[in-house]
């Protein structure tokens, strides 16, 4: 199970193992700085050149001879440059053993700090002073520009986790430093033309609210849509984190400021923490998606999919086709007398039976068999669409709600809540979650000021405490939420990208995907967890072209990567 960190839980951790005596502040501090320089050449391994880092970060050596042994002149290569801006804090102390132990690789290093160096916490100073044994601090203050344009490397070691507020004098420069990066080769013959240099940062992009993802607003603007110089953060080409993944690092537009993010180990224990976890969703092999040999259709449950009128019909087929292929024992889709010879000339494996209204449905659910249904999807938004969705949940099924299920309540959502029960899962994408929840919504839209900021994850959980029901909030950063306050992120950034789910239809194939999975026996909180990493997997297994009725035919091939060897 991997951990989301917030900022004050990553405190923690750090602060239990040193006054525990597992570790100095100034050990944690090297590890720290040694991971970064470990993760920068493991990312751009043309950046190591042939020199090893000297042990311990000390000077670097004379140069050797430009003659070879025959006496003929050899062609000497301009050693590597990079630009470490370091900031009043703890991360500042990471970038002075970055530049430090570059500099132990005969890299021209220049080290700008924001702030005093007497102000600097003690372990960040005592870094300080030892950099200043082999360079100089210039105040950050300085034009970057001609540094910045010369470099192979620009180090952000300004704020990390630390920031809780906008970087208002700061903001534009930084703005200006991403500005330059180049888009083809980092070579410096390159870099001569124009092009600049890569960008890392230390922990998190300076800018970037740790907890939510997003960047950090001077008052009076609306965000980074509307006006770029609002927010002012970095976007770097790779973050190096410790320990542990922090949620801004895959919440908002975390992970495209990121560029891509790196875990790197301290080697500590600290404390395990409690209160608020939120987790990373993965599934690997083994997971219990299988189906035992004994068993026989009924025992994998019979799911419900509600259709709606003619012309309507496609979202809840492709829902149906997702509950099906994600191994329901069967699958019926119930449709209106209207649409029915439309359905049918579609059908094969599903089921169809006719439903006219909500009478229609509360009869059918008289048989217990039924015991998931799946309603929203191309359901319409009238007041026949209300009536079914109150009959379907007095049945007290396990229960999807999605699309027009949820945006017919928009006026009043309370006459939803008090008929929601704990098998039901909500999954509204941000259009729909603000009809639903319009404070919550209204409270993420807002300019973020200060850190930390609301979040998806604070809005999720919100919803799902006040709806009484598992909540999952799409996006490419999914959070759901349980009321006990459970809360995970299916994540799809970085090497899990699945930019092709932006198609029609494809958050119907999840709505299924859940139904299925709960008919199957599945908890609320398991089946939305598990269908939101299978979309994605299914997503990324097809690729480029993707369509929404390609999602369920891909759920065989991802299954059988989960199975077990042997």
């Amino acid at each position: 199970m991997t951990e989301l960190l917030t900022s004050a839980q990553m405190r923690a951790i750090e602060l239990v193992a040193i006054e525990s005596g597992e570790i100095t502040g100034l050990e944690l501090m090297e590890r720290a700085g040694q991971g970064v320089v470990e993760a920068i050449f493991e990312e751009w391994p043309e950046l190591a050149g042939k020199e090893g880092e000297k042990e311990g970060g000390s000077a670097p050596q004379p140069a050797a001879s430009p003659r070879d042994i025959s006496g003929q002149m050899k062609k000497q290569v301009a050693p590597r440059r990079a630009v470490v801006l370091c900031g009043p804090g703890n991360n500042g102390g990471d970038g002075f053993v970055v530049a430090r132990l570059l500099k132990a690789r005969d890299w021209e290093v220049e080290v700008f700090l924001y702030g005093d160096v007497e102000t600097l916490p003690p372990d960040a100073k005592q870094n300080c002073k030892r950099w200043l044994e082999f360079g100089s601090v210039l105040p950050l203050e300085n034009n970057l520009e001609t540094s910045t344009m010369e470099a192979d490397l620009v180090v952000d070691a300004l704020f990390g986790t630390g920031l809780s507020r906008p970087l208002l004098d700061l903001g534009q420069m930084l703005l200006d430093i991403c500005e330059q990066r180049a888009v083809g080769s980092y070579t410096p013959a390159a870099q001569r033309q124009g092009a600049s240099a890569r960008v890392v940062a230390v922990d998190l992009p300076s800018g970037v609210c740790s907890d939510s993802g997003r960047a950090l607003c001077e008052a009076g603007f609306k965000g980074l849509e509307q006006n770029v110089a609002a927010t002012r953060a970095v976007e770097a080409d790779l973050t190096v984190t410790f320990h542990g993944m922090k949620l801004g690092h895959v919440l908002g537009a975390g992970a495209r400021y990121c560029g891509r993010t790196v875990v790197k180990p301290l080697a500590i224990d600290g404390c395990h923490p409690t209160g608020g976890l939120v987790t990373l969703v993965e599934c690997g092999r083994g997971q219990s998606l299988g189906k035992a040999s004994q068993n026989h259709k009924y025992s994998h449950g019979h799911a419900l999919v509600l259709s709606g009128g003619h012309g309507k019909t496609g979202a809840a087929r492709l829902a149906a086709r997702g509950a099906l292929r994600i191994g329901a024992g069967l699958v019926t889709l119930g449709s209106p007398r209207s649409a029915m010879y439309e359905n049918a000339a579609q059908l094969t494996a599903i089921m169809l039976h006719q439903i006219d209204g909500a009478h229609g449905v509360s009869e059918l659910l008289e048989d217990e068999r039924f015991n998931a249904i799946c309603l929203g999807p191309g359901l319409g938004r009238g007041m026949d669409t209300q009536a079914v969705v109150i009959a379907a949940l007095k049945a007290r099924r396990a229960t999807v709600l999605d699309a027009d299920a949820l945006t017919r309540f928009e006026r009043d959502p309370q006459v939803l809540f008090d008929l929601l029960h704990q098998d039901c899962v909500l999954t509204p994408h941000g259009g729909e979650f603000a009809k639903l929840f319009p404070d919550l919504a209204a409270k993420l839209a807002a300019p973020a000021l200060t850190g930390p900021a609301y979040s998806k994850v604070d809005a999720t959980r919100e919803a799902a405490l006040r709806a009484g029901c598992v909540i999952l909030f799409k996006g490419a950063d999914t959070v759901i939420a349980d009321p006990a306050g459970r809360c995970s992120v299916n994540s799809a950034h970085y090497e899990r990208a699945a930019p092709w789910l932006a198609t029609a239809g494809s958050g119907d194939v999840l709505a299924g995907i859940i139904t299925g999975l709960m008919a199957r026996g599945f908890s609320p909180m398991q089946a939305a967890e598990m269908g939101a990493w299978l979309h994605v997997e299914s997503a990324r297994t097809f690729g480029p072209g993707l369509i929404s009725e390609d999602l369920p035919e891909q759920i065989p091939a991802v299954l059988r990567r989960l199975e077990p060897e042997g």
